[in-house]
């Protein structure tokens, strides 16, 4: 029996299970399930994607985008390969059944099919050394983004064709000193989002937000933390704080790292600080709407290198901060946060009229279903859900809702 044939059968199974609460010979749609708290009901599907084609290896995934067609893109960035995880067979005969280089940008459509797959670092001269965000727009481009001294914002087809480059890099690839006034020279531009409507890119970059036209790429405005004006916001470090099991102290300002930025329907901007473990809500003009909490006693990244983990000390050292990425769920109303937390390896599920954390799934560990290290989250029009991990979880899996 082949693997393919094996997929098959398993994901009917799985079906199978997921629909035996939906209801039978009625007229009515089925409806999500809530718990007691009324937070929607979600569970694992054990058998999305299965593996990649062409033995492609499976590596760290450091963004998710469902575009308006239900396609699912997402990064593969090798920078954490393994040795025997990905190697270069070269012109000889393969050293094992496994671990060829994949393409480091791959979309999937919702039964895990691979429809699109391309781009590495000889794709184009300026492709990011440190992926972090693709977008797929309604106009068939595809923007990607990383984080490294000399990384930027680049456009393409869906195909893969180079398009367009955001640059504002510094001359000499450095990463410039802080100085959040600047807006022509802009360092760690990878962690952006698209107003397609409006034709604006909202980037995170220090302790700011910053608003460029998606055409032109000329500057528009940029605010700070609670609505601070550029010319405000402190270059100096966030001071940090001893954690006693409550939240950080107040800070007017972003307190870094920013990690996310996402646009609801109704026109309000949501930033991410994994050093507060806060959500920050504005008008897209940058007026301060208010402030969201999601396990604010967690130790946030503010609390410094020597308490959290960091790129030399992941081993020694658990991860800090609750507020990784977030997705809003797509019904009209945009009903529901998403929000990906590394430090407790969970998705919060936040009311997002009210603010209120309502429940939660995951769990440690790299069982179908719990996390490790989640650095991505994106959600469909059947309000599925999507997560991508990174350090050593290097995988995607679909959270499917639970129907009564």
């Amino acid at each position: 029996m082949t693997i393919n044939r094996i997929k098959t059968i398993a994901s009917a199974a799985f079906l199978a299970v997921a629909l035996t609460t939906a209801p039978v010979g009625h007229a009515q749609s089925p409806k999500q399930a809530m718990d007691e708290n009324g937070a929607p009901l979600f569970q694992v599907d054990p058998y999305w994607p299965g593996p990649l084609p062409n033995n492609w290896g499976m590596q760290q995934v450091t963004g998710i985008h469902v575009d308006h067609e239900d396609i699912i893109w997402f990064l593969n960035r090798p920078n954490g390969a393994e040795g025997d995880e990905v190697f270069d067979h070269g012109d000889g005969p393969p050293r094992a059944m496994c671990c060829v280089p994949s393409p480091e940008i791959i979309a999937m459509d919702q039964d895990g099919n691979v429809v699109h797959a391309w781009g590495n670092a000889d794709h184009h001269p300026n492709w990011p050394a440190s992926l972090q965000t693709v977008i797929a727009t309604r106009d068939g481009h595809v923007w990607v983004g990383g984080l490294g001294p000399r990384d930027s914002i680049l456009k393409f087809t869906r195909e893969g064709e180079f398009v367009a480059d955001f640059d504002h890099r510094s001359a000499d690839g450095q990463r410039p000193p802080e100085d959040n006034t600047a807006t022509e020279i802009l360092d760690q531009k990878g962690r952006f989002q698209l107003d397609e409507e409006a034709r604006e890119i909202y980037i995170l970059s220090w302790k700011r937000v910053l608003v460029y036209d998606m055409d032109t790429f000329e500057f528009k405005r940029g605010w700070g933390g609670h609505g601070l004006a550029l010319e405000d916001i402190t270059n100096d470090p966030i001071p940090p704080y001893e954690w006693d099991g409550s939240p950080p102290p107040y800070e007017e300002n972003f307190v870094p790292a920013l990690h996310f930025i996402e646009i609801s329907n109704d026109g309000l901007v949501y930033v991410g600080e994994r050093g507060q473990n806060r959500m920050q809500v504005f008008q897209k003009d940058g007026t301060w709407v208010e402030d969201f909490h999601v396990a604010a006693g967690t130790p946030s990244e503010r609390l410094g290198p020597t308490m959290c983990g960091g790129v030399t000390t992941r081993k020694e050292l658990p991860a800090c901060g609750t507020m990784y990425k977030m997705a809003i769920s797509r019904d009209a109303d945009n009903s529901y946060l998403y929000v990906g937390d590394t430090a407790n390896s969970q998705v919060w599920i936040v009311d997002r009229q009210s603010g209120e954390t309502l429940g939660s799934f995951g769990g440690s560990g790299r069982y179908a279903g719990q996390l490790h290290w989640i650095n991505a989250i994106s959600t469909d029009s059947d309000n599925n859900i999507y997560t991508g991990e990174v350090e050593h979880g290097k995988r995607i899996q679909k959270f499917v809702p639970v129907w009564q």
